[in-house]
């Protein structure tokens, strides 16, 4: 009998030293990999100078707006207007546009909304699509605040408005 209760305590033993391990996770693994992940994504963007430039690369302590767009999404280019109608409202933010279409496309984009002229808004491709599946996107724009420690406060997919958005930089 004593035998039987050692073999079923070692059999058992690992099963119950698993399920107790998958309890300490924090975060679900079917989570999106923004939430899994909340900081602004590392990877490489390509700037319209043709510049490669990371999250490295952006200013520190400073709010973050990360606006992902399509080049010929009619909601994304009402939003970058508005943004740009507003850029008041955004003074202490930096805005990272990307778009995850080739740098030529980005750059007639770029060129046709001015974006040089707006020193606190930088725009970059990321063809590789990465960003889509980090943001787990299925409409555009996607629009992600992140805080001064560029740690992630609210995300919104599809149609945002300015409103929206001010709640969380103020």
């Amino acid at each position: 009998m004593k035998r039987y209760l050692i073999l079923l305590c070692c059999f058992c033993l690992p099963f119950v030293l698993q399920a107790q391990t998958q309890k300490t996770v924090s975060v679900p693994k079917d989570q999106p990999p923004y939430l899994q992940y909340p900081i602004v994504p590392t990877f490489p963007l390509t700037l319209p100078d043709g510049h490669i430039i990371t999250k490295n690369d952006l200013k520190k302590n400073v709010k973050t707006i990360v606006f992902v767009f399509s080049v010929d999404c009619d909601h994304c280019k009402q939003l970058t207007e508005d943004m740009l109608k507003n850029i008041n409202k955004f003074k202490k933010t930096q805005i990272l546009m990307v778009t995850p279409f080739q740098p030529e496309q980005m750059k007639a984009y770029y060129n046709n909304y001015n974006i040089k002229n707006y020193p606190n808004i930088i725009m970059a491709s990321e063809p590789t699509r990465q960003i889509m599946y980090f943001y787990n996107l299925h409409y555009f724009p996607g629009v992600f605040v992140y805080d001064k420690k560029q740690q992630f406060v609210k995300g919104f997919e599809g149609t945002v408005k300015l409103d929206q958005l001010q709640q969380y930089l103020n």
